[in-house]
């Protein structure tokens, strides 16, 4: 969701008050989306690499993310009514403890709806999910057991009975954090940008990308719109490049 900065700045306002505008595109967004029949809506709220951001405006975001996810537990009457479960997706250790709560508590009071979901990406990176497959598929496969070198040094392989840790895509596939739900159909680029900034490399290999020039808090009905036409245009040659894959 990428503009939130630049929106401030355009128009001589605070950095909290861009990330206030986005969020409040965001909702925007979510509800046109549902509206249309969009059944997956996957949004990254804040990369692993943002931690390394100053400390006041990551101190900012934490604390507008805890309002947010509090203020939406008090709607929960009209987020059962659309069916709406939430699931927040990445290292959520790394978030500071309030929100992580809160993001606890947004899933346990969603967990039995099925119509729609919301999938919101922090402290994630695909360079960090994917190795974390990895770890985790070949320590699946061997029960634990490390493979140590002559010297009596850990390599950090895992074996399986032959001294080679077999894996399939399907094992890693299991353990991603996106494995909850099915590959994106479009991923969406705000700000006319076209680098995909370490966001679910692995899942959007026959994805259409789709970066409109509008800054996020800029976003509305208009751009989900094209968005959807866009997908529409190009659905038989994805659905042929899925086909060969």
């Amino acid at each position: 969701m990428d503009g939130n900065r630049r929106f401030a700045k355009k128009w001589k306002l605070t950095e909290g008050a861009g990330h206030k505008a986005g969020f409040l595109a965001l909702m925007s967004i979510l509800k046109y989306c549902y509206e249309v029949g969009v059944k997956y809506v996957t949004v990254y709220a804040f990369s692993l690499d943002n931690f390394n951001r100053r400390p006041d405006e990551v101190q900012y975001v934490m604390e507008l993310m805890q309002e947010k996810i509090e203020g939406f537990l008090k709607e929960l009457t009209l987020v059962n009514k659309y069916g709406v479960r939430v699931l927040f997706i990445g290292d959520l250790k790394r978030l500071y403890e309030p929100v992580r709560i809160a993001a606890e508590k947004a899933m346990e009071a969603t967990a039995k709806n099925t119509n729609t979901y919301l999938l919101v990406c922090v402290a994630y990176t695909s360079s960090h999910e994917i190795p974390r497959a990895i770890y985790e598929s070949c320590q699946e496969k061997s029960g634990g057991t490390r493979v140590m070198n002559g010297n009596g040094s850990d390599n950090g392989d895992y074996s399986n009975g032959d001294g080679h840790a077999k894996i399939n895509v399907v094992d890693m596939e299991k353990h991603m954090y996106m494995g909850v739900a099915p590959d994106p159909d479009i991923l969406v680029r705000s700000s006319g940008e076209t680098r995909l900034s370490n966001f679910l490399l692995w899942q959007t290999t026959n994805c259409l990308l789709y970066s409109p020039k509008a800054l996020w808090p800029e976003m509305g009905l208009r751009e989900v719109v094209w968005g959807i036409l866009e997908f529409q245009k190009n659905y038989k040659y994805l659905e042929k490049k899925k086909k060969q894959a």
